[in-house]
């Protein structure tokens, strides 16, 4: 679920529908349905604007979704492939958008995490090192930085600079012990 940027609104997703749904907060009302006809959505976003969402799915497409508000019409489709053939593995567990609109990030089943291009649907770069699902991907607020959590009890910081690993943050029983390192920065 997620809150509209202006908190009037409410997105849930997870529905077996699929289906996700745009709430009025003040009067319960469904504003607008976004209807993926192919995936259960299991993760939602907004953009910073309030303007479009994203949604994350499993099922036969395994992909994420950018949406228009208004009009509910998909505007891009950010499709998962995996090295390995098997549906569950291209789940996208968690959606994000750039606090500037213009990447998006996904996290599979596959241990992965994507960056996308949003004017061109292209992947930018894809974040390696889990070993289990990516269950947790989101920006920085300025957008130069990226955390993905994983199933593997870690959660991982990459920087804007090369999109290069900065940190790693095993997680034991929710206790938090960093394994700190910088990678040297590397002019190409």
């Amino acid at each position: 679920m997620a809150f509209s940027p202006d908190g009037k609104k409410v997105l849930t997703g997870f529905n077996f529908d699929e289906t996700a749904k745009l709430w009025d907060i003040a009067t319960g009302e469904i504003l607008q349905t976004f209807a993926t006809q192919s995936s259960s959505i299991i993760s939602v976003a907004f953009s910073s604007d309030g303007s479009q969402i994203l949604t994350g799915g499993a099922g036969s497409d395994n992909s994420a979704k950018l949406w228009d508000v208004v009009t509910g019409d998909v505007i891009r489709t950010f499709p998962i492939q995996t090295a390995i053939t098997s549906t569950w593995l291209g789940w996208v567990w968690s959606v994000a958008l750039s606090p500037d609109g213009n990447q998006v990030l996904t996290g599979s089943n596959d241990g992965t995490a994507i960056l996308w291009d949003v004017k061109t649907g292209t992947q930018i770069r894809t974040f390696t090192g889990h070993s289990d699902p990516v269950y947790s991907a989101v920006f920085s607020p300025d957008g130069t930085q990226v955390v993905t959590g994983s199933a593997d009890n870690t959660a991982r910081l990459w920087g804007y600079r090369h999109w290069m690993m900065n940190s790693v943050f095993l997680i034991i029983q929710g206790m938090s012990i960093p394994w700190r390192f910088r990678l040297m920065e590397l002019e190409f």
